[in-house]
């Protein structure tokens, strides 16, 4: 018989939802942690989270909109750096709301962040690489989406960061959408980087959308540079743009697979410049 340990740790200033009273709970809480609608609560509830190694699931508060007025992860992350597995269930939308640039979370390499449930990342501005997400480790998205991010180098929605040694970034997007985010360099959705893998993955009908990026240079949807891999199933990469090649896809080197993914309708070409070229994509 498999026993089933429950970890209880302590939790200060997260306010918790239950039966329609408010309270306030001072001493602990399992690895499920109601998350109270509020910028210092996510916070707490993100530090509580990495302080230890088990997997912890951040219950966010219904329909809120947590408004991340400061930086918590130095100078250039809305939330402290993901240093551990941790899952953020919504419906909730984390927004970057101060006129200073920062992006809304960056993944160590020992961290591994999943975004489940309508949990919406926006409005993220990183000087550097990953506008919403800057990767290190693991990020995967199912019924999520990035939107109206921006980085001034590479990855406006998420960036998996160039690696050449050590663990290789990998994100997975499922029936998450990825829109209107841009970057100055390359990769205005999503960059896929040296070593990196990046996995998207809709339904037969209802395809994933990337859609509305744009890049100054390459790769408006979806660039992957000498990554490890790059596999496109039920994706639909539409009506993206770059300023001088691959308003779509653009490929440098790696391993890349398209299934039932149309690259279309993406300016100023689909991906032209590719090389090798991106598998079904043709302008």
């Amino acid at each position: 018989m498999r026993h089933i340990r429950t970890i209880i740790r302590p939790l200060i200033g997260v306010t918790v939802v239950a039966g329609g009273m408010v309270t306030l709970m001072p001493a602990a809480w399992a690895t499920s942690i109601p998350v109270a609608c509020s910028e210092n609560a996510l916070v707490a509830a993100v530090n509580l989270a990495n302080s230890t190694s088990a997997k912890d699931t951040l219950v966010l508060a219904s329909g809120c909109t947590y408004r991340m007025t400061s930086s918590h992860g130095g100078l250039t992350n809305a939330l402290p750096a993901i240093t551990t597995p941790i899952e953020m269930i919504g419906p909730a939308t984390i927004t970057r709301a101060s006129l200073l640039p920062f992006r809304i979370a960056e993944v160590s390499s020992t961290g591994d962040l999943t975004l489940t449930t309508a949990v919406a990342l926006t409005n993220g501005s990183a000087v550097g690489d990953g506008g919403a997400i800057l990767n290190r480790g693991a990020v995967t998205l199912t019924g999520s989406s990035l939107s109206g991010n921006s980085a001034t180098f590479n990855g406006g929605g998420l960036a998996n960061v160039d690696t050449a040694s050590g663990t290789a970034p990998a994100a997975t997007f499922t029936r998450s959408l990825v829109t209107n985010n841009s970057a100055l360099l390359s990769g205005g959705g999503i960059y896929n980087g040296l070593r990196g893998t990046l996995t998207t993955t809709g339904v037969s009908g209802s395809p994933m959308f990337m859609t509305g990026n744009s890049s100054l240079v390459r790769g408006g949807g979806i660039a992957a540079v000498n990554s490890t891999a790059t596999t496109l199933t039920q994706t639909a990469v539409t009506s993206n743009f770059a300023t001088l090649n691959a308003g779509g896809v653009y490929r440098e080197g790696g391993t890349m697979t398209t299934t039932n993914s149309p690259i279309s309708a993406n300016t100023t070409n689909n991906c032209v410049g590719s090389a090798p070229a991106v598998p079904t994509c043709t302008g």
